[in-house]
């Protein structure tokens, strides 16, 4: 879950909101509404711990014609360009070290990025043990700098609480709309939190599924909204309001960096480069390493590329499913139209986590003597929550933005036509 969101997505949110406690506000609503999404996937997990997370859930719910437009979209954009954008944020950070002239830095990203793809899934195709041991050692390590990205923000010259209760009182809004703005910061956050789900991808090589998949969902989100709200205190802590809205017009800087550099200069500002380069390299990685388990489920019954049921004899890996993922991202890294494409289908993404909420509440009704070795706490008022707030950004973003919402639907059914040749 941790990788670029929490160290850029303040400014653009103190640019929406020009409150600080509005912006707080924001991170914890967006956690407590992942945490639901989290418990409520949890139970769905207990109960069909498969490789392909909701595709697999889907296929039991509403049948392979929505489980496959769920993976399509995944493939086409949603997991794809996901990679894409942490490989080419990993890229800027890198490069950023190293002072290269401003002429050169584009084509220098993009080779960075590249490369990043490319070594993330030879890691991938070696084996899960390989991939799984880098992510573990580089979270120990993210969490260690994380914490002593703290200590440095509060050591910032500029710091004051009294940063974290006082508004941007010279900013106007530009709508005079505050539930679009606060809709608008609340997806920068929603991003952050972003890949809750992931474990579910990968849920026949769990040990014990049943138990560790929705503990993992549950204690997992719950510990990264602390450390996301710690955070993004200290950063409002370091500067105020109106200082971070104006990063936002300078889409180089990063919040983090400049709130560090206030209170540790230079050394600070090449500590928490390195640290985004450690946060992104392990995301990218976790997700190169759960979305193949999708594409690998999907083939295997059929309704992606043969090839992609292949596991390796070796390795025991999907590593066809692996490559046909890197390939795809590399050429997204290329057309530099991932973020558009991601844009497009966010929207998208709520639909489908929507569909797993009211899923739960139709199995409940449907099976109820179902074995679930785990329940969702506060039945039905979880899911509840989650769906509907799925529901409400839907129909907010189909209002305020139709031309992209529908794209992304559009995009989502340009597999319809694959979806019936392969089902022939």
């Amino acid at each position: 879950m941790v990788g670029t969101g929490v160290f850029k997505k303040v400014a653009p949110m103190a640019a929406e909101l020009h409150s600080p406690m509005l912006v707080l506000a924001c991170w914890a609503v967006a956690g407590v509404i992942s945490l639901a999404g989290a418990l409520t996937n949890a139970e769905m997990a207990g109960m069909f711990p498969q490789a392909g997370g909701e595709y697999t859930y889907y296929q039991h719910v509403y049948g392979r014609l929505f489980a496959f437009l769920y993976g399509w979209g995944s493939f086409m954009v949603m997991k794809t360009a996901t990679i894409a954008a942490q490989a080419y944020v990993f890229g800027q950070s890198l490069i950023s070290l190293f002072g290269l002239a401003e002429e050169s830095v584009g084509l220098a990203v993009k080779i960075a990025a590249t490369g990043l793809i490319i070594v993330l899934s030879l890691l991938n195709y070696r084996g899960l043990a390989v991939a799984e041991g880098v992510t573990r050692l580089l979270t120990i390590l993210m969490f260690v700098a994380m914490l002593a990205v703290v200590v440095l923000g509060l050591h910032s010259d500029l710091g004051s609480w009294a940063n974290l209760t006082t508004p941007d009182t010279r900013a106007v809004s530009t709508d005079g709309n505050l539930l679009n703005a606060l809709v608008l910061a609340s997806l920068g956050a929603f991003w952050g939190y972003e890949g809750w789900n992931y474990i579910g991808y990968m849920g026949e090589e769990v040990k014990n599924p049943q138990r560790n998949l929705p503990l993992a969902l549950g204690f997992g989100t719950a510990l990264v909204i602390g450390l996301y709200m710690l955070l993004n205190a200290v950063y409002l802590y370091g500067l105020p309001i109106d200082a971070l809205a104006r990063l936002n017009n300078s889409p180089d800087k990063i919040a983090a960096v400049e709130v560090v550099r206030q209170g540790a200069g230079v050394v600070g500002v090449l500590f928490v480069s390195g640290l985004i380069v450690v946060t992104t390299f392990n995301a990218t990685n976790a997700t190169v390493l759960m979305s193949a388990r999708l594409f690998y489920a999907m083939a295997r019954d059929g309704l992606f590329f043969r090839s992609a049921a292949q596991i390796h004899p070796r390795y025991q890996t999907p590593w066809v499913a692996v490559l046909l993922q890197g390939i795809w991202a590399v050429v997204l890294v290329w057309s530099g139209s991932f973020d558009q494409l991601t844009d497009r289908l966010i929207f998208a993404a709520f639909i489908f986590y929507g569909a797993t909420a009211f899923g739960i509440i139709w199995l409940r009704w449907r099976l109820p003597n179902a074995e679930r070795p785990f329940r969702v706490p506060g039945y039905p008022a979880v899911p509840l929550l989650f769906g509907g707030f799925c529901l409400f950004l839907v129909v907010i973003t189909l209002i305020n933005q139709p031309v992209q919402a529908l794209t992304g639907l559009a995009l989502i059914a340009t597999g319809l036509p694959f979806y019936w040749f392969w089902k022939k």
